[in-house]
């Protein structure tokens, strides 16, 4: 049996009536990353004894006779912009290469107290900022449907583990898609919550008004059995929602009967390949069948997503990034006669081209004279299209889209053109700038390459989308297909 196939909830019934042993299971996923690790690269950082360890102390609270939560004893991984106390956290950055932090992340606490297994820190786009896991500064990951393409980003090795059987869940972050565009294509769930739903408190932050972590799993159940365990206040994190989170599984219910629908003609248009559409297509049709009621829609503002979102990101990235000194931890450069010299050496060196990129864009938009022509212009733009889907949830209970405008492009494809690459996440940037849910489920395949469903839920509204994932799912099979790698 391989057990690194088996979804979390199934993983946690063996564990319970002692079929398998958490330390077992562990070994097997270990197995599993030696096998593939090399042609993959999903990993940046294992913590194998620290696992190891970790799995043991469930096998004596089983024998024990202690009932474990549903994350306990199961192996997950977790993106490396992710605080790890002891435990190294790059963002897959030369400026961090060296960087253990003195704390943990709200979610990794909330992993450990359920009892999950961290097996290690997962590959990167370097500081969250790209749409291919290219752009890490350590190496590219590779997609497991075929690993000569890229597996989408920044997310990239988070979903690779997941689809791969490297781990049995992850965690991401989501600042314009990094969740819901690599899950869509490497074929997994991927699930961007409502900004404010889980705490942001030790993620290392890119774009602070749009960045939030959520889960990456094999199937919708498991979704919502990590969204009970990182969901909820956190009074450490200053933009975290009040109030209790729901029980996401109570909202699996294979039932979508007089759900309205809403298919926004901007998402299905140009752009989007033919073939990705009709997959899509195939899709609607399917939910028709189970009783959903389908309409087209629109959002008219979307055409500015991508300029507005390209606007506010590296805004916030440029100051969020000027912390990266080389004087209080990370990288320094060596040699400069000066402490400005230092500064700028460190920063040079130390950030990759993309990074740069960014912050310079960023910079740009806020300096003098050029703040209300860009970055205030953007943040108008930005009311708008929260606007158009205030509008839209007014009449439909979700809204339905392509993840992505088409399946994983080959490895070097879009690198030379950073317009084009900013392009594969133009169906999902408007739901950050609205801090709305989303969710990317597998519906499909063109030329054996995973194609995704993008859900979009009105705010704090995830169970609408897991219900109408969920009930997708129950009457499909695509969520069950495996890479051959």
């Amino acid at each position: 049996m391989q057990l690194y196939y088996l979804p979390v909830h199934e993983l946690h019934t063996m564990l319970a009536k002692r079929q398998i042993s958490a330390e077992e299971l562990c070994r097997a996923f270990f197995e599993r990353i030696d096998s593939v690790e090399e042609k993959l690269k999903a990993y940046v950082t294992l913590t194998r004894e620290n696992a190891l360890e970790q799995a043991r102390e469930i096998d004596r609270r089983i024998a024990g006779g202690e009932q474990i939560s549903p994350l306990g004893g199961i192996p997950v991984a977790v993106k490396d912009n992710l605080c790890t106390e002891g435990v190294r956290t790059t963002c897959s950055s030369k400026i961090l290469y060296n960087f253990v932090p003195p704390y943990s992340a709200t979610v990794i606490k909330k992993l450990n107290a359920a009892g999950a297994v961290i097996l290690g820190k997962t590959n990167m786009d370097e500081f969250a900022m790209g749409s291919s896991t290219e752009n890490s500064g350590f190496f590219p990951t590779n997609n497991p449907w075929d690993p000569e393409r890229v597996p989408g980003g920044s997310s990239g090795g988070s979903a690779v583990a997941v689809a791969a059987g490297e781990a049995a869940a992850a965690l991401g972050s989501d600042t314009g898609g990094s969740i819901r565009q690599p899950a869509a294509l490497c074929g997994v769930v991927g699930l961007k919550p409502t900004y404010g739903a889980v705490s942001r408190f030790g993620l290392v932050a890119f774009a602070s008004s749009l960045d939030q972590i959520g889960p990456l799993t094999r199937d919708v159940t498991d979704c919502a059995l990590v969204m009970n365990v990182i969901a909820g206040h956190d009074p450490l994190d200053s933009t975290s929602a009040p109030g209790q989170a729901p029980d996401y599984t109570g909202y699996l219910k294979n039932d979508v009967r007089g759900l309205k629908i809403g298919v926004p003609k901007e998402y299905m248009g140009e752009g989007i390949s033919p073939a990705v559409k009709q997959v899509i297509e195939r899709a609607l049709a399917t939910l028709a069948t189970l009783g959903a009621e389908i309409e087209e829609t629109s959002l008219p503002h979307s055409e500015y997503a991508l300029p507005a979102y390209y606007l506010i990101a590296p805004a916030e990235a440029s100051s969020n990034l000027a912390r990266y000194d080389g004087v209080r931890y990370g990288y320094r450069a060596e040699g400069a006669a000066d402490v400005v010299e230092m500064f700028m050496r460190t920063r040079s060196l130390g950030f990759g081209p993309e990074v740069k990129r960014r912050i310079m864009l960023g910079t740009y938009a806020l300096s003098a004279g050029y703040y209300d022509a860009y970055y205030l212009k953007a943040l108008k733009v930005r009311t708008l299209i929260k606007q158009d889907f205030d509008r839209a949830f007014a009449r439909y209970d979700v809204l339905l889209s392509p993840t992505t405008p088409s399946p994983a492009f080959k490895k070097g494809e879009k690198m030379a053109d950073p317009l084009q690459m900013y392009m594969s996440d133009i169906c999902t940037l408007a739901v950050n700038l609205a801090g709305l849910p989303g969710i990317s489920v597998p519906a499909g395949f063109v030329d054996g390459l995973p194609v995704g469903m993008q859900l979009i839920g009105k705010p704090f509204d995830e169970g609408t989308l897991l219900r109408v994932a969920y009930t997708f799912e129950q009457n499909t099979d695509y969520h069950k297909a495996r890479p051959g790698i």
